[in-house]
């Protein structure tokens, strides 16, 4: 089988890759982003509500420069198969599970050209108990769950959703300006499994 990238590129065949999901702890998930989650080891903020009883701390820093919006992304279970990666300049794009159930994301650090890198490519669980906000630039594909009807709240700039919208899909690919979609299939002939 041949997949036409352009005239002069193509893949012959789609090698699939198996990676193995490991456990989202804010110590292996450093360098993707930041845990959102209760983290006693973060100093509360000088703030005294409602006699002590609420502590307020700063996790990270969330980063969006225009108008930001928060959908709340209806998920059913799909195979765990990934032969997307795709990428945020302009936002910490930010996951949260809503009612506490799991989901696996595929993270890759970000890189200085437009494509992922594929061989460092790691994945992760998370129980429900907290969320995740990306760092900048992170290759992400978007999160697979474990149950249907999973509902995860998305905090991201309104330019990243509407980048995904059908008009914007070239090829399998979708770009706007927050957004660079990737189909690691065509580009490099690679699909990536997911072992729970």
């Amino acid at each position: 089988m041949k997949i036409l990238i352009n005239k002069d590129d193509f893949v012959d065949k789609i090698e699939t890759r198996t990676i193995k999901v490991e456990t989202a702890t804010p110590e292996e998930l450093a360098p993707f982003g930041v845990v959102l989650g209760r983290n006693e080891n973060v100093e509360p903020l000088p703030i005294n509500l409602y006699d002590g009883t609420v502590k307020v701390r700063r996790l990270g820093k969330f980063i969006s420069d225009e108008t930001t919006e928060m959908p709340v992304c209806t998920v059913q279970r799909r195979p765990l198969v990934a032969t997307h990666l795709e990428r945020h300049l302009k936002h910490t794009q930010t996951f949260v599970s809503l009612g506490a159930k799991p989901f696996v994301m595929l993270l890759s650090l970000p890189t200085e050209s437009e494509l992922p890198n594929i061989d460092e490519v790691r994945a992760f669980i998370f129980d429900g108990s907290a969320g995740f906000m990306l760092n900048i630039g992170t290759w992400h594909e978007f999160p697979f769950v474990l149950v249907d009807d999973t509902d995860l709240l998305t905090i991201l700039r309104p330019e990243a959703t509407n980048g995904l919208t059908t008009d914007n899909i070239i090829g399998n690919e979708a770009v706007s300006p927050d957004l660079e979609k990737r189909d690691m299939s065509v580009r490099f002939g690679v699909k990536i499994a997911l072992e729970l």
